[in-house]
């Protein structure tokens, strides 16, 4: 979660004027968190703020807006008919393509003013600088946030590195299923570039070679990998270049016959069984089935899962 300047800048060339409605704070319950916003133009909008009654009215609201700045707070209950309990407050500001400079210059986390009474004093107050520097002196990003009159916000990085190898059905729904999710960076190798489907989602890189197990050494060590591809030589050969190279997660299509006989044939490469063990094989539910968006779903709920675990984790280690 944070400010996705490549969608905004995507946005604006179309566009021209684009109107960012983001949640800068919340009490109470509410349909998604701090930080998740939505584009809004004449015409049509991009993302969520969770959807309704909520955002009807603030989309409807941002055509309208004359302002280049409106913070407008909502009890979802009274004023929407909605049934969480709480309340919300959004910002809305106007963008156009002459703002990306200085949104870009900002560096990993945009800080401003967004009520009268800070933008008259034109001041950063000592509690933003304070959470500012505390953050940059750990190594982390400050969450989304509404301090003192002022929303900060981590310019938007993907999180995780996410490979995925081959560009067959399961490849094509896998893609169409994870690249919306904010925090993957995707890299989707295949053998062909006349393998890959007309349209490729924004922010996936395709990378197409006549033999992917090469690319391995350009996959970050800590990078996920998904491997599906048409052939099984060509999936053993990658399943041992990951166990060489070194990845966080690696997933595997097959049945269990298939990986049998992979497990035989890895070991019989030199690779111990506690090494071959952390490739997850068959990869999703199972239970779901077997139709290309069923695989697909049940390996994006594995991977969030796994990312899930992760930030719960890292947590802990905040507070310890």
């Amino acid at each position: 979660m944070g400010f996705d300047l490549g969608d905004l800048r995507r946005h604006l060339t179309r566009h021209g004027r684009v109107v960012r409605v983001v949640i800068a704070s919340i009490r109470g319950s509410s349909p998604r968190e701090v930080g998740a916003a939505m584009l809004v133009w004449d015409s049509g909008q991009s993302g969520t703020i969770g959807g309704g009654a909520l955002e009807y009215e603030a989309a409807a609201a941002a055509r309208r807006q004359e302002v280049s700045l409106r913070l407008s707070t909502h009890a979802l209950g009274p004023d929407l008919g909605q049934c969480c309990g709480g309340s919300v407050t959004l910002a809305s500001e106007v963008y156009t393509e002459a703002d990306l400079a200085q949104l870009e210059a900002a560096g990993d986390v945009i800080a401003r003013p967004v009520t009268p009474a800070s933008q008259v004093e034109g001041q950063v107050p000592l509690a933003v600088k304070r959470l500012l520097a505390q953050e940059r002196g750990h190594g982390q990003r400050p969450a989304p946030q509404l301090i003192e009159g002022w929303i900060l916000e981590p310019v938007h990085k993907p999180q995780a590195d996410l490979w995925i190898w081959g560009a067959g059905h399961v490849g094509r729904a896998l893609v169409d299923v994870l690249a919306p999710l904010p925090d993957l960076a995707i890299t989707w190798v295949d053998t062909s570039a006349a393998r890959y489907p007309a349209h490729i989602p924004a922010g996936v890189t395709q990378l197409p070679t006549a033999n992917p197990p090469l690319l391995l050494r350009h996959a970050p060590g800590n990078a996920q990998h998904l491997v599906l591809t048409y052939s099984h030589e060509l999936d053993l050969a990658l399943c041992h270049g990951l166990l060489l190279h070194g990845f966080s997660f690696a997933g595997l299509i097959g049945s269990a016959t298939k990986w049998a006989r992979f497990r035989s044939r890895l070991a019989g490469l030199g690779h111990s069984p506690t090494e071959i063990s952390r490739i997850t094989c068959p990869i999703g539910t199972p239970a779901l089935g077997k139709h290309p968006q069923m695989i697909a779903i049940g390996v994006a709920a594995e991977l969030l899962a796994l990312a899930s675990g992760k930030e719960m984790k890292l947590e802990k280690e905040r507070r310890a």
